[in-house]
């Protein structure tokens, strides 16, 4: 705290400032009178100390700035103004000359100083305009910004919402940045009764606070609708047989219901207009898919422009393109359908050679089991060289009507028996040989038939490089060079049809895929 300083000037006698010392002013003697706030008043009324004095004029001389009352009857009032100390400062001290004068021209005269302090004052929050919002749109209003909101000693300042005023959704920071995006129930309540929202600004350090309010309302502009499309890239890519999907989402600044139609246009006649579906009044979608058909031209792409467009009650229209590059792309429909048939023929193929050499074996096992069995009762004689003396027959055991031709004479005869096998038709190693053959290849085509099923099975495998190579495996296998040594009729047909069923019956992993059934 500063204190009141009071200079007396000593003087001469016989001049003015001599009679000063033995006058004085009557000014308040309580401590720290001097001592005041900015705002505050200070009053006291002047005297001599001499009454015999009579006609007395008192002046005062002083800054203009610092605007003190006071009148010839010495009564001094003062309000310091909130200028004079800042808030850095924090007090300033200030000197005024007071003077008295009789009416022989006699003066008298005293400083006195005061010492201002700074007195803060709370922030001030005028009357604020109305924001106006829209639907659906981020609406940002920065309240620091407003001539309205400031603090008058400059000092820094932060704003803090009421929670129990603030809408769903919105938020207050405290550099004062309203952000709101309102629903679209919201907005229409507030088509109804604008919201009232109240928030605190707090000077800093001291923290006064001042509570201000503000009135938020629906947009009275006449604006178009928004559009929003999803995905949002200005070029989409894709091939002939991809499908365009847009989601499109329509709002308006005045209202979802002042939308009363949406719509697109293209370049290229071929897109349709059904591909645009209505979800509800604010979410559209898209849906195209361009076939394989809609380029002419092998590896050209092609791009077409589409233009969505919104419109609302008052005319008010709103559209945004997009382009799509179509590139030209084979056909997957096609080559699917032709893996396909690729696919099942080389089973149906294998399931006939199947067929096929399981009938050869039987007939080969018919043969083999003959052979075993033979004609053991067949007897011949033979003869040594030498002198032959006459044929006679010879008559079969068990069968004296049949009888062979027998040649005779001095040489010695030999009796035996031979199978029938060995002096008719093949012999029995051959059978089995062919047996094992038969056998192999139709085990090894059987078994890579399962595998081919099983892993083409999907179409997508079916797409795989691998796909043809296993196709020449299979197909060296159904033309495996030993099937000559069989001598397998070429006349042969399957009995059983060659159904898709037939063909899962052998392979049973084999899958149609929703393909017609055979």
């Amino acid at each position: 705290m500063r204190k009141l300083l009071i200079f007396l000037v000593m003087a001469l006698p016989g001049s003015p400032c001599f009679a000063q010392q033995l006058f004085s002013f009557n000014v308040p003697t309580k401590e720290g009178w001097n001592l005041v706030e900015e705002g505050d008043t200070i009053f006291f009324k002047l005297g001599l100390s001499d009454s015999a004095l009579m006609n007395i004029q008192y002046r005062l001389y002083y800054d203009d700035h610092l605007s003190i009352d006071f009148d010839s009857l010495g009564n001094f009032f003062w309000i310091p103004s909130y200028d004079l100390v800042d808030r850095v400062e924090e007090s300033k001290t200030f000197s005024v000359m007071l003077e008295a004068v009789s009416e022989d021209d006699l003066k008298f005269s005293k400083e006195l100083q005061f010492e201002v302090l700074h007195k803060n004052r709370p922030p001030l929050v005028d009357d604020l305009p109305v924001l106006y919002v829209q639907q659906y749109n981020s609406n940002k209003f920065h309240l620091h910004k407003l001539d309205q909101i400031k603090d008058p000693d400059g000092d820094p300042i932060v704003f803090r919402p009421v929670p129990e005023d603030m809408p769903q959704g919105a938020s207050l920071s405290e550099l004062g940045i309203f952000n709101w995006n309102p629903s679209r129930n919201q907005f229409r309540n507030l088509r109804n009764r604008p919201e009232t929202i109240r928030f605190i600004v707090q000077d800093q350090p001291e923290k006064r606070e001042t509570m201000g309010e503000f009135k938020v309302a629906p947009t009275e502009l006449d604006l178009p609708p928004e559009i929003l499309i999803v995905p949002s890239d200005p070029v989409i890519s894709v091939k002939e047989d991809d499908v365009v999907n847009l989601n499109l989402y329509v709002t308006d600044p005045n209202g979802d219901d002042d939308i009363i139609d949406v719509g697109f246009v293209s370049n290229n006649l071929k897109v349709p207009k059904e591909g645009l579906k209505k979800n509800t009044n604010t979410q559209w979608e898209f849906k195209w898919r361009p076939g394989y058909d809609f380029i002419d031209e092998e590896g050209k792409v092609d791009t077409i422009t589409l233009t969505f467009f919104a419109l609302d009650q008052a005319g008010q229209k709103r559209d945004k393109k997009l382009k799509v590059a179509i590139t030209d792309t084979e056909n997957i429909e096609k080559k699917d359908r032709r893996l396909y048939q690729n696919y099942r023929n080389m089973l149906l193929q294998s399931m006939d050679l199947i067929a096929h050499l399981d009938d050869n074996q039987k007939d080969l096992n018919k043969q083999l089991k003959k052979a075993k069995k033979g004609k053991k009762n067949r007897s011949i004689i033979s003869a040594s060289l030498g002198a032959l003396t006459g044929v006679s027959p010879v008559f079969l055991q068990d069968d004296p009507q049949n009888y062979v031709t027998g040649v005779g004479g001095t040489a010695v005869l030999t009796l035996g028996t031979l199978e029938a096998t060995e002096v008719l038709g093949r012999s029995k190693d051959d059978i089995l040989e062919r047996l094992r053959i038969n056998i192999d290849i139709r085990n090894q085509t059987q078994a890579q038939g399962d595998q081919f099923a099983r892993k083409y099975a999907l179409k997508t495998k079916r797409r795989d490089k691998s796909f043809n190579a296993d196709v020449d495996k299979l197909k060296a296998t159904l033309n495996n060079k030993k099937l000559i040594l069989l001598e397998l009729p070429a006349d042969w047909q399957n009995p059983r049809k060659s159904t898709d069923k037939n063909i899962r019956k052998t392979f049973p992993d084999f899958n149609s895929e929703g393909y017609p059934q055979h």
